[in-house]
């Protein structure tokens, strides 16, 4: 009889380990093959005889990549434990990340893309699912703070790696070495990660529509994951539109647009590690009912600007508190989406992850065709984006 799985114990002490590290890397690969490609648009432009509206479309394959691909994720994490999914996701990634590197024209880089994306989001679904199991809501609202700033670094270096590479050996290149992460990540997984869920036949593959369609119809778990999904959608309206406002409309430099991109990385970073202090004295839902009007006031700043055709600074100020304050949004939100989920976590997980990448991919595909009609379509759909989450969060409030 095969020995019985024993459950790691969920702790309330949520501490900086290697366990936190190796789940922020999971959940940077999604950002990193992201963040580290911005600076290289004009090069996969030049090179495929293209513009970068054609090489945006990338971006927004990713993001619907990264929609669909967590929904298969969830309910067999759930099934059949967390690191045997994680390992096909893996494999999936560095397969693609390699076809990536060698593809012929921008049309199978748009499909290579969206494959890659169904890899990178098995780190996401997993992680946030390994998350629940080991930590309390509250504590899980500091691991989730944690990761944001080991996954900061990302934003801060990637991009600037990205430029540099691009620069000396070719944005091709780029592919080749989140391949390279991708099979050193598995085999430390394999070698450091414990198994916190062990395989569960009761739950049923055929039954995932079923089970997500009951997370859905959580009401708790929908108000908090609508407002975590669209708040940090006005981040993806940053990361798609920004190389165009600032690269082309402003005339940075890539290298320069790679500092400022670390810039605003800073103000995420500063602010989640604040919330991981305050959550030793206050509710997550406490700091999300002060976090989200200070979202509301810098979102109707921001539109604004974009109503002014503000310059530089009056786009820049604005942007850095809006990504600045996701460090406090987005943390609170994700812990009360799963506080109440259990044994669904990793469908949880996975459905909240599709809900976010699911706008973010409509929010991408929006600020590339609204910037045929306007430079400050980036700045718009932010502005926007903020409040409607408010407004999420507000409408869906259950009464006390």
């Amino acid at each position: 009889m095969a020995r019985q799985f024993e459950p790691a114990p969920v702790s309330d002490n949520a501490r900086f380990d290697f366990i936190v590290v190796i789940l922020a890397l999971l959940t940077a690969f999604a950002p990193l093959s992201i963040d580290m490609y911005l600076p290289a648009f004009s090069a996969i432009a030049s090179d495929y005889a293209t513009d970068t509206h054609h090489v945006e479309l990338s971006l927004t394959a990713f993001f619907f990549g990264l929609f669909i691909g967590q929904l298969l994720y969830g309910t067999a994490t759930d099934k059949f434990g967390r690191k045997n999914p994680l390992y096909i996701g893996l494999a999936i990634y560095v397969v693609t990340s390699i076809g990536c590197a060698f593809a012929p024209d921008i049309q199978w880089l748009i499909v290579l893309r969206f494959f890659q994306a169904i890899g990178a989001c098995a780190g996401i679904v997993i992680a946030r699912a390994v998350v629940r199991d080991l930590y309390t809501p509250q504590a899980s609202a500091r691991v989730f703070s944690f990761l944001i700033l080991v996954m900061g670094v990302a934003p801060i270096l990637a991009p600037l790696f990205g430029a540099y590479v691009t620069e000396w050996m070719g944005w091709r290149a780029l592919f080749l070495i989140v391949a390279a992460l991708g099979v050193a990540s598995a085999v430390t997984i394999h070698f450091v990660m414990p198994e916190t869920r062990g395989r569960r036949y009761d739950v049923r593959m055929r039954n995932t529509g079923s089970t997500y369609w009951s997370v859905l119809r959580d009401p708790s778990f929908l108000r908090y994951s609508l407002t975590g999904a669209i708040a940090q959608s006005g981040l993806f309206a940053y990361i798609t539109g920004s190389p165009k406002m600032f690269i082309e409309v402003f005339g940075l430099s890539p290298t320069h647009y790679s500092w400022l991109f670390g810039l605003n990385a800073i103000g995420i970073i500063g602010l989640s590690q604040l919330n991981g202090w305050l959550l030793k004295y206050h509710s997550s839902r406490k700091i999300l009912n002060v976090s989200l009007p200070m979202l509301a006031i810098v979102s109707i700043i921001m539109c604004v600007m974009a109503y002014l055709n503000a310059s530089f600074w009056g786009i820049l100020l604005p942007l850095f508190a809006y990504i600045s304050t996701l460090g406090l949004v987005f943390p609170n939100a994700m812990a009360g989406a799963l506080a109440e989920q259990k044994e669904r976590a990793g469908s949880a997980s996975a459905v909240t992850g599709s809900l976010q990448f699911l706008i973010a991919g409509l929010v991408s595909a929006g600020v590339s065709q609204a910037g045929s009609f306007t430079d400050y379509a980036m700045a718009w759909v932010i502005g926007v984006a903020g409040l409607l989450a408010v407004i999420a969060y507000r409408v869906m409030r259950r009464p006390e």
